[in-house]
């Protein structure tokens, strides 16, 4: 028994992913994250109010379970599959559910409370035809149905109000709801009272809606994975038949390795597959963002989420969905809201201390001015009351701790449709604080792929012979460059024999084709065999050629920039983002580059010396200033910058780890996008740029919701110190400012 109890244990002390159904309070999400933090055997845990999402690694997951259903009845706990099929069903009955019990409740309240105002305004026109005793006992009928709609419609804050006193949260928007409408009560505004609350829980329930309504939004956007996939039963079927194949529709979830699979055209494909047909075309999009057709042949591998184009082909399976290309995207885009950002760290810390504060305000108002006002406390007391109530009704921190996670996974998933995945929040706000950005060269700002842009023969020796000559030597090398000198011959015709060939490690090739004795190389090879021939310094990647001992003249190779990368380094100049490369190529390829794109960069560079570098880059994070700037500017602004590096290889993952923010290409090494925050799907630097606008607009639609929620509540709470707005206009104010910031929160899905 111990054996198995301990067993548990081991299982359970794990990440484990929850989905928290009907959690539609930003401020009981934090509440949740403090209590389960606090919580002994909690040993980590994030709760994502913007995904419904409980990430907790605990001894006994019971025991939080409990915790949560004791702060939050309400909210049901279900593990997730890990299935995008499953969680689309589940999104698809809450939003059945929208027209619930509640509502009709709520409206039937609504409307009872508008009758008996009704009635009581007829009171006074009916005050002849009835005796003074009639009349009492009219308005005491109506003041018990107004106490018993507010019974009705206070419930659940009732119920969330005692949670929190359990756990010593003795300040939120339900404790503040309850004190205010009581004290409304208890100074003879019992219509007000009622008013507060209906209108409280309908504001609340407009709210719900809203945040379903975004999540839904969102997770829409977020999810890539077709639901379901065609199983063929029969193998031998050939591509002619497969329309009227027998096939079974399974989840997505359940295909297994070497599961062959139809996919008709305009379908996504759900794993990772190998094509079983001679040859057919997808859209790769939603992938890798390149708009073109892509063919693909027999046996080649189809990455999860490519669509069919022009017609319906066979896959077989190579890999489960969990493992696929797609899955990895997903679970990237839904795991980043755990890592917040500073403001949206800030934003839960402030809510927290600041309606403490109003409270401490509005008891302030209630009783200081009526001590020094004319005619004494008792005759002032029911209007500063009153005003204090005022700022009660406007201080509830929910359009604020709603709208900044809502915003922020707004635009990471706005990110992931531009191709960039973002992996956190936190990644995204430090792209907006960019100053410095570092560039590897190769694959980054350069193709990485090697070209022959000059051929400089001797004189009586053509370029058609040079060049021929060359693609001789390098014939069976697999060097790149020798790569990219066959490229530049495949169009003559030209049959190779050779008999012998020789690599020199560092130097280059010798080879014997049709009797000639071919050297191909650098400088040094020259040397080694003793050729003569002109000037040794020519800068540049060099491919001299010499034949039978005879120089015939040399090759320059180069790297081709990136045609988008002169107008990517140009914006960021303009945008204050001070570019900069470094690259562990030589002197001369990298002046070239930096050159072209008019910046400044470090040449010859280990990996070790280039995270050094960066290390010291990060420190100074002002690299065109001299110490004297430095130190004026360090003085004047106190406030970090931030400073990111590009980069795709191997070699660049230690940099990647190093930086405020490391941005690597998708089709560079698993470990550099392994280090990498920030990973390019497509390979652009034009998506680096959509990466820093999306986070500039994601971050400055999040400082509008925190100035349009602050500065309204301070306007209400002004004109209700001074006396002239009403607790009506203060809960207007208060739900509407938190659907206005909520609507303005969901723009960042379209930046």
């Amino acid at each position: 028994m111990h054996r198995m109890q301990k067993s548990h244990k081991a299982q359970t002390n794990s990440m484990q992913q929850y989905r928290l159904e009907n959690l539609d309070c930003a401020n009981c999400a934090s509440k949740l994250q403090r209590a389960l933090e606090s919580c002994e055997g909690v040993e980590q845990v994030s709760v994502d109010f913007a995904q419904e999402r409980l990430s907790i690694k605990c001894d006994d997951i019971q025991k939080a379970q409990k915790l949560i259903t004791t702060l939050e009845p309400d909210v049901r706990i279900v593990p997730l599959s890990g299935t995008q099929s499953q969680q689309k069903q589940a999104g698809q009955h809450q939003r059945s559910s929208i027209f619930t019990r509640e509502l009709f409740v709520l409206l039937g309240l609504i409307a009872v409370f508008l009758l008996s105002l009704v009635i009581e305004s007829l009171l006074p026109a009916t005050d002849l035809a009835l005796d003074s005793k009639a009349e009492s006992s009219a308005h005491v009928w109506l003041l018990a149905v107004h106490i018993i709609i507010y019974l009705i419609a206070a419930r659940e804050v009732f119920k969330r109000a005692v949670a929190s006193a359990r756990q010593r949260e003795f300040f939120d928007e339900n404790v503040l709801m309850l004190v205010a409408s009581i004290a409304a009560f208890l100074i003879g505004a019992s219509e007000e009272a009622v008013g507060i609350m209906l209108f409280f829980s309908a504001g609340e329930y407009l709210q719900n809606i809203s945040v379903r309504r975004g999540r839904e939004s969102l997770n829409a956007l977020a999810s890539f994975t077709p639901d379901l996939a065609h199983k063929l039963q029969d193998s031998s079927i050939d591509s002619a038949a497969l329309d009227s194949a027998s096939h079974v529709d399974i989840p997505a979830s359940q295909i297994l390795p070497g599961d062959l699979l139809l996919v008709f055209a305009g379908e996504s494909v759900p794993v990772d597959c190998e094509l079983c047909d001679e040859i057919a075309s997808f859209d790769t999009s939603a992938l890798s963002g390149e708009s073109l057709p892509v063919s693909a042949q027999m046996g080649e591998e189809i990455l999860a989420g490519s669509i069919a184009l022009d017609r319906a082909i066979r896959v077989r399976a190579r890999r489960p969905y969990e493992q696929s290309q797609i899955a990895k995207i997903t679970n990237l885009i839904q795991s980043a809201t755990t890592k917040k950002a500073h403001t949206e760290n800030f934003i839960t810390s402030f809510a927290r201390h600041y309606t403490p504060v109003v409270f401490a305000i509005a008891l302030f108002i209630a009783f200081v001015p009526p001590m020094f006002a004319a005619g004494g406390f008792s005759a002032n007391l029911y209007e500063w009351v009153y005003r204090a109530l005022v700022v009660l009704m406007v201080s509830c921190p929910c359009a604020l701790v709603i709208s900044v996670p809502l915003g922020y996974f707004g635009g990471i998933v706005a990110s992931s449709r531009a191709h960039i995945l973002v992996k956190g929040s936190n990644y995204l706000e430090a792209l907006s604080q960019l100053d410095t950005i570092a560039f590897d060269k190769t694959g980054t700002l350069t193709k990485g792929i090697f070209k022959v842009t000059q051929i400089v023969p001797e004189p009586g020796v053509s370029e058609k012979e040079l060049l021929g000559f060359a693609a001789c030597a390098q014939n069976l090398s697999t060097h790149p460059i020798a790569q990219s000198i066959k490229n530049a011959y495949q169009n003559l015709a030209h049959t190779h024999h050779i008999s012998e060939f020789e690599e020199f490690s560092g130097l280059g090739v010798r080879a014997v084709c049709d009797r000639k004795e071919i050297i191909a190389g650098n400088d040094k090879i020259l040397h080694k065999f003793a050729i003569p021939h002109g000037t040794c310094d020519i800068q540049g990647t060099i491919v001299h050629i010499s034949v039978d001992k005879r120089y015939l003249g040399y090759l320059i190779i180069a790297d081709e920039l990136k045609p988008e990368a002169p107008g990517v380094i140009e914006w960021l100049k303009r945008s204050q983002i001070t570019p900069i490369m470094l690259s562990g190529d030589g002197e001369y390829p990298c002046k070239l580059v930096g050159k072209k794109l008019g910046i400044a960069y470090q040449s010859q560079l280990l990996p070790q010396d280039k995270a050094q570098y960066f290390a010291a880059l990060k420190a100074t994070n002002l690299p065109n200033h001299d110490k004297k700037d430095r130190d004026a500017e360090s003085s004047s602004n106190t406030k970090a910058r931030k400073v990111g590096f590009v980069g795709d290889g191997l070699n660049d993952a230690p940099t990647l780890a190093l930086a405020d923010v490391g941005i690597a290409f998708a089709s560079g090494s698993d470990l550099s996008c392994q280090h990498a925050d920030v990973i390019i799907l497509n390979n652009s630097l034009e998506s680096l740029q959509r990466a820093i606008i999306i986070a500039k607009k994601t971050k400055r639609i999040i400082y509008e919701n925190i100035a349009l929620a602050l500065g309204i509540k301070a306007v209400f709470m002004v004109l209700g110190i001074v006396g002239v707005a009403s607790i009506w206009e203060a809960v207007f104010g208060d739900v509407g400012v938190a659907l206005l910031a909520l609507a303005n929160a969901m723009r960042t899905m379209r930046a």
